[in-house]
């Protein structure tokens, strides 16, 4: 368990499904101030003020990992609840509503579109390094980044396909032109590693904590905890009091 970032910080929970680099994640958190757990406990998911989901992998084993731990529901039902969701590489595309790696399989359903092969005109797959982004609008996401863009660290094969672009925040250009950054409400999505992206990347974390605002602790009985069969504030309550026994 990481050390509390003090009594004001949000509590940020990294999703535990068995695939990804989640102590890299939690790692970075932690060095911005946060709170930060990696863990699949549906009552602290429950609570978290804010939800990481990092990846790495296989989309197909990547759902069928979430599907079978029942974290699939839990996080859609979080996300109604209004806390905030950022997806990091293989997280960000199981934000959407299917992929085709390997086979066709359905995603969380978040965001509108698909995840296809990256079309990369005959550079090499996977795609591997840093590469400029270019932002597209504003987003909280973005706030203190140079306004024409700047580079991140991407290593990936597929990439999404949003089908509204008014989702589209960042895009990037290896062969061909692709969605990197994605926001639909209070759900975000990074197709590159934030964590290893030096300081722009830091910044970019730092401003999702910023958007963690405590609404994961103070949801109402109908939300991921009610629809668990819990009171939202007892789990608020009994999955803190875990936290700083563990600390």
């Amino acid at each position: 368990m990481s050390s509390p970032g003090g009594a004001d910080a949000p509590w940020i929970a990294v999703i535990d499904y068995g695939m990804g680099n989640q102590r890299s994640v939690e790692k970075a958190l932690e060095r911005l101030g946060a709170t930060a757990s990696i863990t699949r406990d549906p009552a602290e998911l429950g609570a978290a003020d804010g939800l990481v989901l990092p990846g790495v992998g296989a989309f197909p084993l990547a759902m069928r990992n979430l599907r079978e731990l029942g974290l699939a529901e839990l996080i859609r039902a979080r996300v109604e609840d209004g806390v905030p969701l950022l997806g990091i590489c293989l997280g960000m595309q199981l934000l959407f509503e299917s992929s085709r790696e390997l086979e066709r399989t359905e995603g969380l359903g978040l965001i509108p579109g698909d995840v296809t092969l990256l079309q990369t005109g005959g550079l090499r797959v996977p795609h591997i390094g840093w590469n400029e982004v270019r932002f597209e609008r504003r987003s909280p996401l973005t706030e203190g980044l140079p306004a024409d863009g700047c580079a991140f660290y991407h290593v990936h094969s597929f990439a999404p396909r949003p089908s509204e672009r008014a989702d589209l925040v960042g895009s990037t250009e290896y062969g061909e032109r692709f969605a990197t950054i994605v926001e639909r409400g209070r759900v975000f999505g990074v197709q590159f590693h934030p964590e290893k992206s030096s300081g722009d990347g830091l910044r970019l974390l730092e401003n999702f904590v910023a958007t963690c605002d405590g609404t994961g602790a103070s949801s109402g009985p109908q939300g991921a905890a009610g629809r668990a069969g819990h009171s939202a504030s007892g789990l608020a309550g009994s999955a803190r009091a875990r936290l700083i026994r563990r600390a």
